[in-house]
């Protein structure tokens, strides 16, 4: 089982906004076969030996590295903490703070030491989907299903929910009315399911309110179309787990659901290079570092798709202005860039190179034209 604590967009945005005299950024892959945890944590301590050697190279550190070197210490000792993961690790140190965050998605090993958090790898938690809803919805019988990345499916229960067609339309005095001599037959049994579908989708509503979680309808015909048609949840994927789900487990669903969300990310993403090729013509669109890095500042970045993997060194003037060079003091552009971008409210996603629009470390949709 995996065991994750994947961070909400608020926690990259607190993590995004510390400055301190040092900051320890430290990635790792993991696993969650609990034979195999000496390994990791191997891992962890040869990364953590790295950023003490680099942290007291600096003159005013050696106090510092004492306190971080105190604080990981504790947690390579943490049998508890370690017989619990997934399949990445993320860990940041300051000298008074450590936070760690177990993550479903694999990275690369990764060591960074400045001013600030490195959180450009962790953005890729929050971009691909890791949880979903599924309704399993047939004539006799209802269930919800929550999807995790962490725990096996389990169902979920909503107040109010029918149990079936029959019961809904027993409860209904609209429904009883219509097929006193009114509507009968085939047509009948269709005003029977789009009662049953409201009734389910008000029962929703105490579930889902106030979420953005996908929800996943698995479902046949008619019953798939009579429930899009009457549904008010706005994140109810367009794709659906097609067939009887009275006769798929939890599992089976979750494994079917899993499947449609990394298509649903996949179509976000092409979505957003159709909207990428639009915007250039406008000059609302680019790749270029430079340009990206003074549109953050100013704001103008509606969305950025950055390269989880790519290392640019520099600066970042408080005008946007880049100086690329890897030296005292500097860290990593790219994740300067989307800092800024979501301290201005921007979508910000973490996607591997070829995902990129133009292959390069980033791509930029603009609000306005810069120039």
């Amino acid at each position: 089982m995996l065991h994750t604590d994947i961070p909400s967009r608020n926690d990259i945005e607190h993590l995004a906004a510390v400055r301190e005299g040092v900051c320890v950024s430290i990635y790792l892959p993991t696993t969650p076969l609990t034979h195999d945890i000496d390994r990791d944590r191997i891992v962890l301590k040869n990364l953590t030996r790295t950023a003490l050697e680099q942290v007291r190279a600096g003159d005013t550190h050696k106090k510092s590295a004492d306190a971080m070197e105190e604080m990981l210490a504790c947690l390579l000792d943490d049998d508890e903490f370690w017989a619990h993961q997934a399949n990445s690790l993320a860990v940041f140190v300051t000298p008074g703070r450590l936070l760690s965050f177990r993550l479903a998605n694999s990275l690369e090993p990764l060591v960074d030491v400045a001013d600030r958090f490195l959180i450009k790898p962790l953005l890729r938690a929050v971009t691909v989907p890791q949880s979903a809803f599924v309704l399993a919805l047939a004539q006799g019988s209802v269930r919800v299903v929550e999807v995790s990345a962490d725990m096996p499916a389990f169902s979920v229960e909503a107040p109010g929910m029918p149990s079936d067609v029959e019961s809904a339309a027993g409860t209904s005095p609209t429904t009883s009315r219509a097929l006193n001599g009114r509507v009968q037959g085939a047509e009948g049994q269709k005003v029977r399911m789009r009662q049953y579908a409201r009734m389910v989708d008000q029962s929703l509503r105490e579930v889902l309110s106030g979420r953005e979680t996908p929800l996943i309808l698995a479902a046949a015909a008619p019953i798939d179309s009579i429930f899009r048609s009457v549904n008010t949840y706005p994140f109810l994927a367009e794709e659906g787990i097609e067939g009887n789900p009275e006769k798929l487990t939890d599992a089976e669903l979750a494994r079917a659901s899993r499947e449609v969300l990394d298509r649903l990310h996949q179509a976000s993403l092409a979505d957003l290079g159709e909207l990428f090729a639009a915007r250039s013509k406008d000059a609302r669109a680019t790749t270029d570092i430079a340009e990206a890095a003074r549109a953050a500042t100013f704001g103008a970045v509606a969305v950025l798709l950055v390269d989880i993997d790519a290392v640019v060194p520099g600066l970042v003037d408080e005008n946007g202005g880049v100086e690329m060079h890897d030296g005292p003091g500097s860290y990593g552009v790219i994740d300067e860039i989307a800092r800024r971008s979501l301290a201005s409210g921007a979508r910000v996603l973490g996607v591997r190179k070829d995902e990129v629009p133009g292959g390069g470390p980033l791509a930029a949709i603009l609000r306005y034209p810069m120039h």
